[in-house]
């Protein structure tokens, strides 16, 4: 601004209604219109560097007011296109447009280009800043836009700046007003604003430029930004900016002081507020004394209004009399209360009352909260069906086993709400004490009743529906077994008198369902096992796993991370990504959990950009106040009163980005780390003798389980590494036993030394995981026989089975995990013992068609297909 140039004499104009544009004062202008379209595209986009337009101030008939002195009339009398051409803006139609004399020039700093994908529309967005002043002479139209015949205001009786800084009249009212200026900077800064703007403008920008500024900066009356505009002169244009910025000086602190007498009377009333509940705690010791007066009445009154049974009400009596008898001071005192009130707060009478169960509702309740188990849920709405046609009947208690994450606790949530009844969850997990379960002896410190009785307490009814989580996780110590009472409070010929220790008395627990939740049904306790009927809950298939993310987990993540649709999208494609890289569970736990960490990453990014914004817009506003306004072509305009020198400020943060951000594979990579599981790092393990694939099932599912076999010079011992359990070491020696057998067997050819001087290592890698269970006896025995023969198993081949001295295969559990399983890390073939072939029809028919299961009796049959070419002893032996 320091230098305007030579100004055109036929510049392109831009209307603005009842708004003003002030030299120094930098605007945002959005058009759409098609005046304003003509303009930039005729004008400014090929050149936009050197762009110049003129800006000048238009108003309706309502702001045609004539000025108290008479002169300067503002109106100019325009061409009739012209006025059509405006009136072309469906908001002026039939309004007179009244012109001003006088505008501003302003240079083009930014254009940018949009185009409406629905109509095609094209719309403009650009940025200008002030000059200087222009005197209109002419308006005409050309090329569907506005010209104006313009010359510089004043530009030959305007004084040179070195003269107006020697002017004694000038330097006098600067002085004025940056004293005035500092004031109201200072009182900006006591309220929390960031000033160091203002009084860098202050300090280094002339005075007779700097009161434009300022002036734009406050939202004053278009007549009044009419007024400063008009002020060609330095003089009058300081001095009426000492005006404006005075009155706005003079509301804010006359605002502080009408808060401060406010919060001065909040004060007061508090003050009387308190007083009185102060004098209530100075007579606090008689209250008290009458509390305690009560406390005898009230539960005794609780006692009769608790619904117990008569007998039980007996015995309340009996112990609200020793309370009586009884000092607060003495030991027993609270020990007793405490007693008195969980009688009084046990659900004796109270019921939930089960509704007519609606089983269509239910099967869509169980559809829409649960993807796939087809099996599981049928078996719910048969017990449910059982449940509506005898409402007292007796029914097993089910058991949902399954790997962590699949869903079993949401699936008891469900029969909760088909039934209508109140859902309790009790966490059996690390549960070693049977007083957790029947509750402690009064008699010790600190007794309390065992959790069943205090999940009742919380439900407030007798017939809940319980959920005792992890039953599997119960373990024993020689503070006896917690199974034991779980077996009283399951067993329906038992739990209507179940006595809790605490409670002392029995209580009716035949109106609860019970439903149990494990992981492994092999460490539940037989004889609670017994009282249970286990539904095997199995793994998700790929395909599963993405609808349940589609149209369950993400909606879910993005609701708890307050996101929405329109700012996070994850296609269908990077879902599949993460399926297979960084989750390989049985469950969906984990995948909700890579997620929600996508989520979190974005909830980062979502906040930053608001806070960029804010921060662009606090910057903005220390030189000038946030106007929007609306041009005479429909445009919304923001005037920011920012210094030319300061060009620090990018003007692009005005277009700040709210799109929603699209996650592709590389955002999942920066976000979630590489890719943790590799298809091909599994199947290229097997390439090498003595190593072979099993499939084994763990405390999250089913899993690939490499194992490794391998000799060296020594006096013939075994070696086991892997944190194996009994079982799989009785494996490890059947499969040698069975090998030794058919190598030293005359008729075979075999080698009867062919152990001599050798050590055998087998090895399960992972060894930090406890492994044990009756399904590596063939994958252990195909591992020796590959270490043998040097001949390395087919590296698509997994296979689970247990092995007999005999050679027989023996059928084992979990196929429809291990399948999954199997087909997660891309292996194809698959050998399981034929044995199992009724387990196959578990198995989804979308994995079946790409893979091949082959069913094997012998240990022949296995190593037949387990390696290129056959088996690799059938010319020298009977295998």
């Amino acid at each position: 601004m320091d230098e305007i140039g030579e100004l055109p004499l036929r510049l392109g104009i831009l209307p603005f209604r009842n708004k003003v544009l002030l030299p120094g004062a930098i605007a945002r202008i959005e058009c759409d219109t098609e005046a304003c379209v003509n303009l930039i595209e005729g004008e400014l986009w090929q050149r936009e560097e050197n762009a110049v337009i003129g800006v000048v101030p238009v108003r309706d008939e309502s702001y045609a007011m004539a000025r108290e002195n008479g002169s300067d009339d503002p109106n100019l009398n325009v061409p009739e296109d012209v006025f059509d051409l405006i009136k072309r803006d469906d908001e002026w139609v039939g309004e007179p447009i009244l012109w001003h004399n006088r505008g501003v020039a302003a240079k083009v700093l930014h254009v940018s280009r949009e185009v409406e994908k629905l109509n095609g529309q094209v719309s403009y967005a650009m940025v200008i800043e002030g000059l200087c002043r222009i005197m209109v002479h002419k308006i005409t139209s050309s090329g569907g836009y506005i010209l104006a015949d313009v010359s510089h205001l004043g530009a030959a009786r305007l004084p040179d700046v070195a003269d107006l800084s020697q002017d004694p009249d000038i330097i006098l009212l600067s002085l004025q007003f940056k004293a005035i200026a500092l004031q109201l900077i200072s009182v900006l800064e006591k309220s929390g604003m960031r000033t160091s703007q203002s009084r860098y403008l202050l300090e280094n920008i002339p005075v007779h430029r700097l009161v434009d500024i300022f002036v734009a900066s406050f939202e004053i009356r278009f007549e009044e930004q009419l007024n400063v505009l008009d002020c060609v002169d330095p003089k009058s244009r300081i001095i009426k900016a000492i005006e404006i910025v005075g009155r706005h000086l003079k509301l804010i602190r006359t605002t502080e002081n009408m808060t401060q007498r406010v919060e001065k009377q909040l004060l007061t009333l508090r003050k009387e507020f308190l007083l009185p509940q102060q004098m209530r705690a100075v007579n606090g010791k008689l209250i008290d004394i009458k509390d305690e007066e009560d406390d005898v009445t009230v539960v005794k009154r609780n006692i009769f209004c608790a619904g117990m049974p008569r007998r039980v009400m007996k015995y309340a009596l009996k112990e609200l009399r020793k309370l009586i008898k009884m000092q607060p001071h003495q030991p027993g005192y609270f020990t007793s209360q405490n007693y008195l009130g969980l009688l009084t707060d046990l659900p004796w009478g109270k019921a939930t009352k089960e509704s007519d169960i609606d089983l269509e509702a239910a099967k869509d309740h169980l559809d829409s909260k649960h993807y796939g188990m087809t099996k599981v849920k049928q078996r719910i709405i048969e017990y449910l069906a059982v449940r509506k046609l005898k409402p007292d009947a007796r029914g097993p208690v089910l058991c949902f086993v399954g790997a962590p994450g699949i869903g079993k606790t949401s699936l008891a949530s469900s029969i909760a709400s088909a039934l209508n009844r109140k859902f309790v969850r009790i966490a059996l997990g690390g549960v070693k004490d049977e007083a957790d379960i029947r509750g402690h002896r009064r008699t010790y410190i600190g007794s309390m009743p065992g959790r069943l009785i205090e999940g009742l307490r919380r439900a407030g009814v007798h017939n809940p529906v319980i959920l005792l989580d992890e039953v599997d996780k119960v373990g024993s110590q020689n503070n006896g077994d917690p199974s034991s009472a779980l077996l009283e409070a399951l067993d329906p010929q038992q739990n209507y008198a179940f006595t809790d220790h605490y409670l002392d008395v029995p209580f009716d627990l035949s109106k609860v369902i019970f439903i149990a939740t494990a992981n492994k049904s092999q460490q539940i306790p037989s004889p609670l096992l017994d009282r249970m009927e286990v539904i095997e809950l199995e793994g998700y298939t790929a395909t599963e796993k993405l609808k349940i993310a589609l149209h369950h987990l993400i909606p879910g993540v993005l609701e708890r991370h307050g996101l929405g649709s329109d700012t996070l999208r994850m296609p269908e494609e990077v879902v599949r990504f993460i399926i297979e890289h960084y989750t390989k569970e049985a469950g969906v736990r984990n995948l909700e959990r890579c997620l929600a960490a996508i989520a979190r990453h974005v909830a980062v990014r979502v906040v930053e950009t608001d806070s960029n914004a804010r921060l662009c817009n606090n910057l903005l506003m220390m030189s000038s106040s946030t106007v929007h306004s609306q041009c005479e072509c429909g445009a919304e305009l923001e005037m920011e009163g920012i210094s030319t020198n300061d060009k620090l400020i990018k003007l692009d943060a005005m277009n700040i980005n709210n799109s929603a951000t699209v996650i592709d594979t590389e955002m999942i990579e920066k976000i979630l780390g590489p890719p943790i599981f590799n298809t091909g790092i599994t199947l290229e393990g097997v390439a090498t003798p003595g190593v072979c694939l099993g499939l084994v099932w763990t405390s999250l599912g089913s899993d690939i389980q490499h194992i490794e076999a391998a000799t060296m010079p020594g006096k013939g011992d075994l070696l086991l590494t892997g944190q194996l359990g009994d079982v799989v070491k009785e494996s490890v020696q059947i499969a040698l036993t069975w090998i030794r057998a058919r190598r030293t067997d005359p008729t075979s050819r075999g080698d009867a030394h062919f152990l001599d001087g050798q050590d055998i290592h087998v090895h399960f890698p992972a060894g930090s995981v406890p492994k044990d269970g009756p399904s590596s006896g063939i994958t252990i025995a195909t591992s020796l026989v590959s270490l043998f023969s040097k001949k390395c198993v087919r590296m698509d081949t997994a296979m689970t089975g247990e092995l007999s001295l005999r050679g027989l295969l023996l059928p084992v559990g979990g196929i429809k995990d291990k399948v999954l399983a199997a087909h997660r890390y891309g292996i194809r073939r698959v050998i399981i013992p034929k044995r199992n072939l009724k387990d196959i029809v578990e198995v989804p028919p979308s994995v079946l068609k790409d893979m091949e299961i082959i069913f094997a009796s012998r240990m022949e049959d296995v190593l037949e297909h387990a390696f290129e070419g056959g088996s690799p002893w059938k010319q020298q032996a009977r295998l």
